[in-house]
């Protein structure tokens, strides 16, 4: 069975590309299954190229067929920050409650309650000498004031509706919707003529 790496330790993004490939003839394995692998340098300065120097990476250094995500929140009032460093946006070992406490104080700054925002997200899979690609955009409004327990990352402040977040979302209505759904959709068929 062809194995897979998932560029990722985020158990969240793990779970939704997990649930997409359910149907694929692979093993799937993430960055954790892996003792003292070093982090790859996500200098790019657009979701793919960071996709792309992630799989790349993690192909290289592993030997394995390499699915690497990159993707984040863009926010018009932020002039699209946080961006490509969404998941660092309070610093390099950031988790999702410090971003959001950073993405809260820099809209607190400019005195604004709500802007519109979207998500984007760029899959770049690598294996020997196929490269392919997929992305996906949904777009909503930040609001200051979070709702729901589900989801990760900026999910709570993230409003797909006047008064819904992704956080409120089952798994499988965020799959249906979300930049990441959509962009895992496009790739899934690449995949499976791949692996025939």
């Amino acid at each position: 069975m062809k194995k897979i790496l998932i560029a990722t330790r985020n158990i969240g993004k793990l779970k939704e590309i997990k649930a997409a490939f359910s149907e694929l003839h692979a093993e799937i394995l993430c960055l954790t299954d892996f003792e003292n692998l070093p982090d790859a340098v996500e200098d790019g300065s657009t979701f793919e190229e960071n996709a792309r120097i992630k799989a790349k990476f993690f192909n290289k250094l592993t030997g394995l067929a390499c699915l690497a995500d990159d993707s984040g929140l863009e926010v018009a009032a932020l002039h699209g920050a946080p961006g490509v460093k969404s998941a660092r946006f309070a610093g390099y070992h950031a988790d999702d409650a410090t971003n959001n406490e950073k993405l809260l104080a820099e809209l607190k700054k400019i005195g604004v309650t709500e802007s519109p925002a979207d998500y984007r997200c760029a899959l770049v899979f690598i294996d020997a000498d196929t490269e392919i690609s997929a992305d996906g955009k949904i777009d909503g409004t930040i609001k200051t004031f979070p709702k729901g327990n589900g989801g990760f990352g900026y999910d709570p402040y993230f409003y797909i509706t006047d008064t819904k977040t992704m956080a409120e979302l089952t798994p499988a209505e965020k799959d249906a919707i979300s930049h990441r759904g959509e962009a895992l959709r496009k790739i899934l068929p690449k995949l499976k003529e791949i692996l025939k």
